[in-house]
Parts: C-alpha cells; sequence; structure tokens
C-alpha cells in the first residue's frame, strides 16, 4: 500500500463516514504529520501487509492517478496487474483478492 493524499480531510473534503468513524483529519503540512495519518489509516481499516507513504510531492499519486481511492496490484515485472474504479465507492475487495490470486499462481506456476 502507498499511502497518498489524504483525499477526504477535514479541511478540503470532509465525509459523514468519517465522523461516525472518527478518522477526522486536517490534511498533513509535512511529512511527519503524514506518516501519523497514514498509520492512523493503517490501524483503522486493520492492514496487515506493508503500507510505505508517497512523498510529499505526490510522485506515485501522480503517476498512478491514484487519488480518489484506488487498488493498483502491481506484478512481479512491474506492470499493472489490476486497477480499481474510484473510491471510496469504487473498491472491490473480491476482485483485487482475485486478480492476486491470478498473479501469485502466474508466479508459481514459471
Amino acid at each position: 500500500m502507498v499511502y497518498i493524499t489524504e483525499a477526504h480531510s477535514s479541511d478540503v473534503w470532509q465525509m459523514q463516514s468519517n465522523i461516525k468513524d472518527k478518522v477526522v483529519f486536517a490534511s498533513p503540512k509535512n511529512e511527519g504529520e503524514r506518516a501519523f495519518v497514514a498509520g492512523a489509516c493503517v490501524r483503522k481499516l486493520g492492514i496487515k501487509f506493508p503500507a510505505v507513504l508517497d512523498e510529499f510531492g505526490n510522485t506515485t499519486e501522480q503517476a498512478y492517478t491514484g487519488w480518489p481511492d484506488r487498488l493498483y496490484l502491481i506484478d512481479g515485472q512491474g506492470k499493472v496487474a489490476y486497477k480499481s474504479k474510484p473510491g471510496p465507492f469504487g473498491f472491490k475487495p473480491d476482485e483485487l483478492a482475485t486478480a492476486l490470486s491470478r498473479v501469485t499462481s502466474v508466479k508459481a506456476s514459471k
């Protein structure tokens, strides 16, 4: 997971679901604040795989058009094996799981 610009910050576009879930953050002003918000996101969502931060210039987000809330799966050759629809409503974890199974089974058969 690459954490990019906060999409639903309280000072830009606050969603009611964030208020209900008590995940209300202003846009980070520096790397330390971004790391804090990303860590809260990982903990709140129960993410069990490695997460890294996009740098403050957002080059990863710009390269992959990650905002708003996209899920990408990059295969072993560095190619996009799966790209979700925009989120948060475009998240389809089952589709990502299927793509992950497909990528790992291809890798295992080689």
